[in-house]
């Protein structure tokens, strides 16, 4: 019999690229389906969310201005390096959801095979929603795409794996940089999640993984004033509507919480939520002659 001690993991926030423990020191417990114990997950403050928000801002130029094709490239490395740690996430995701060790492979299978199609998508959504526009006069205009800038994610609080990255992958495969607030009650798979994009050439920034209290977390982000967007996808009525209403005084772009099955093949519409359209105008033979644009 071994006499060896058990290693526990110690689980922290994703903030910037580095792994901090909440600011206030505060963690909660976090149990299984059956109520065992499983990990003290931190306890995120509205400083850490402040936190959050700069890097993710930080993050965004570099982030929105890299070619589509290499954000794909890099959505595609993160599907590589979850294929590699699988048998973790398993264990995760049957612990967080109550699933047996077949079905728990089943959603991290799904969420891999999520990351690959959406970083298909990326050197593609602007051919769908871009383009030349007819229009009557001597002068041409051309429509493209570009991302929203900050959003924050309220991931969904019972499929705690695949509707995370349902969630998390379009936002950032349309060059958004995002602040996701992870499932409250199953915060495991989204907090080792950071660890996977901290190996995947992701740069540091681009996704921020805050655990807690949902509506504490949540409250500040939706009034922040550097934050140009929400998903209320984890949110339930009561918590929606009042966040809808902070978010309205900097007019915040606002994707409303909607029943949605993770597991079916997902459309555009969460790829073109937080886009932007730029409409360039330029006068017909006159090369030398600027456009405008609105």
């Amino acid at each position: 019999m071994s006499d060896r001690l058990s290693v526990f993991k110690t689980y922290k926030l994703y903030v910037g690229g580095k792994f901090p423990r909440s600011e206030s020191g505060r963690v909660y417990e976090v149990t299984d389906s059956k109520g065992k114990w499983l990990a003290n997950a931190p306890q995120a403050s509205r400083k850490d969310a402040r936190d959050a928000v700069v890097a993710a801002r930080k993050a965004f130029g570099g982030w929105s201005g890299a070619t589509a094709y290499n954000r794909g490239q890099i959505l595609y490395r993160i599907a590589e390096m979850l294929e590699g740690r699988k048998d973790q996430f398993v264990r995760e995701v049957a612990d967080a959801e109550g699933l047996s060790k077949s079905k728990a492979a089943a959603v991290v299978d799904a969420a891999i095979d999520r990351w690959v199609w959406y970083a298909g998508w990326t050197d593609k959504i602007a051919q769908v929603v871009g383009g030349a526009n007819p229009v009557a006069g001597p002068y041409f205009n051309l429509s493209s795409p570009e991302p929203t800038g900050v959003v924050t994610v309220l991931a969904p609080q019972e499929s705690s794996f695949l509707g995370l990255i349902s969630v998390v992958a379009p936002v950032i495969a349309t060059g958004n940089t995002v602040i996701v607030i992870a499932s409250e009650n199953s915060p495991l798979p989204a907090l080792s999640l950071g660890e996977v994009l901290a190996t995947s050439d992701l740069p540091g920034g681009v996704v921020n993984v805050l655990s807690g209290k949902t509506a504490e977390i949540a409250a500040p982000l939706a009034a922040h004033q550097d934050v140009n967007a929400i998903d209320l996808a984890g949110a339930d009525e009561v918590l929606a509507k009042d966040l809808e209403i902070a978010a309205a005084d900097n007019l915040k772009r606002v994707l409303r919480p909607q029943p949605v099955d993770y597991t079916e093949t997902p459309g555009t519409e969460r790829l073109t939520a937080f886009l932007e359209t730029k409409t360039v105008w330029h006068p017909t033979g006159s090369l030398g002659v600027g456009g405008s644009s609105y």
